[in-house]
């Protein structure tokens, strides 16, 4: 999924030491430019808080995923980061450096989905 929207809060980082070592989450709050427009607090994991855009004021274009989890009968929702750009003042979001191989979605580019039977599909169907 992604959202679109204006970084309105950045919070301070948060790290930790957990059972596979140390651990850094950074949150950032997010208004969309919808009619009614919608706070959305997203968290920025480990590197990518130092690859990713992360300043008050600025558009940007987040990939994000949602997962919920069940704890002692109540029911969590974690808005995660896995990329973020900043849109340019036309309005389309840049490409950066870690998504310059990589389609909008995120992917592979499209040429590596399909092959030419030259060079032998791998697939047996």
């Amino acid at each position: 999924m992604e959202l679109v929207g204006k970084i309105i809060k950045v919070n301070q980082e948060i790290s930790g030491q957990g059972k596979n070592g140390t651990w850094r989450k950074q949150e950032v709050i997010v208004e969309t430019e919808d009619q009614y427009p919608k706070q959305v607090c997203v968290t920025v994991w480990g590197e990518k808080i130092d690859q990713m855009p992360l300043q008050e004021g600025k558009k940007v274009n987040i990939g994000i995923n949602i997962e919920s989890r069940e704890y002692n009968g109540r029911w969590y929702t974690d808005v995660k980061a896995w990329k973020m750009d900043e849109v340019s003042a036309g309005g389309a979001a840049p490409q950066t450096g870690a998504q310059s191989g990589q389609s909008q979605a995120g992917g592979p580019p499209p040429d590596d989905f399909f092959t030419d039977d030259s060079q032998g599909d791998p697939l047996p169907f």
